[in-house]
């Protein structure tokens, strides 16, 4: 018999982006970020040394939390990407919600990083403990 994925992980994802991509989006289209990224986000960005690449690794988690749903990414705001005292995590609504929902999620789980020229993120859906 196969062992299951892990303890109660149910979905994972990965995205890697170029912060330079970002960064270009930010300047050619003002809206951007309004569009991909809520007012916290921004806020947390923006407050940063350099916004693109905060920007980045947050567009990169939400990549990766629609891949982890299976459902993919294009209703931004549906996650939102949240810092704590310790990694961040992210805040689901609308048809994320939900698809975690039908998934049994009980955490979205988030590692971000960032080097000079690139952002990645990895995200990974935990479901309720199986029975044993």
């Amino acid at each position: 018999m196969t062992p299951p994925m892990g303890a109660g992980i149910v979905g994972v994802g990965i995205d890697l982006i170029e912060i330079d991509r970002i960064e270009r989006a930010l300047e050619r289209h003002p809206r951007f970020a309004q569009r991909c990224f809520t007012e916290a986000e921004e806020a947390y960005c923006t407050s940063r040394k350099y916004p693109p690449q905060h920007f980045a690794a947050r567009f990169a988690a939400k990549e990766a939390v629609g891949k982890a749903l299976g459902i993919g990414m294009t209703r931004w705001h549906e996650v939102e990407v949240v810092r704590g005292r310790g990694a961040p995590t992210a805040i689901l609504a609308g048809r994320c919600l939900r698809r975690a929902g039908d998934l049994g999620v009980v955490e979205v789980m988030l590692s971000l990083t960032h080097s000079r020229g690139m952002a990645a993120a990895v995200a990974i859906l935990r479901g309720a403990s199986p029975r044993q």
